[in-house]
């Protein structure tokens, strides 16, 4: 078999070069095969990644909780710096009672909140909301919270 690649490639690219070059094709094609097995042996070794949604969360305060969530808002807001830059949290903020006159947090009457959160199912997202200092003050009543997964069409700065 050898001698009769040889000779084809002696046909091929002249005598010169048969010798040299006779086994490079099959030697590229051994080489080629093994790669695309380790491949595929490492693509079906690994998991697969965890799909991930995003959910829109409407979260209650519980009545009477105005000044608890003054009180612990610096350490809300702490939180919410690592949640958004992990990529938990892509949007948030307070749901009002009313419009407020200005915008002085001591003069607006605070309902609840509302985020978008990233996560692979509805009990990641509440894992992730039993983490907030809102929920651990009692601020937040997550036994009311709301949460569907959504598919956000638009977003703007």
């Amino acid at each position: 078999m050898a001698a009769r690649l040889q000779a084809l490639a002696r046909t091929i690219t002249g005598p010169g070069l048969a010798a040299s070059t006779a086994s490079r094709p099959i030697l590229a094609a051994t080489t080629r095969n093994a790669q695309i097995q380790q491949q595929h042996r490492m693509a079906s070794s690994t998991t697969a990644e965890v799909r991930k949604y995003e959910w829109l969360v409407v979260i209650p305060d519980k009545p009477g909780m105005m000044a608890k969530r003054l009180e612990v808002r610096p350490q809300h807001f702490e939180g919410l710096t690592k949640a958004k830059e992990s990529g938990l949290f892509k949007m948030g903020g307070a749901i009002l009672e009313d419009m407020p006159a200005d915008d002085e947090v001591s003069s607006m009457k605070f309902a609840g909140s509302t985020v978008i959160v990233v996560a692979e199912s509805r009990q990641a997202v509440v894992d992730a909301l039993k983490d907030d200092v809102y929920v651990k003050s009692g601020v937040w009543d997550l036994e009311k919270a709301m949460i569907w997964p959504a598919k956000i069409a638009f977003r703007f700065p």
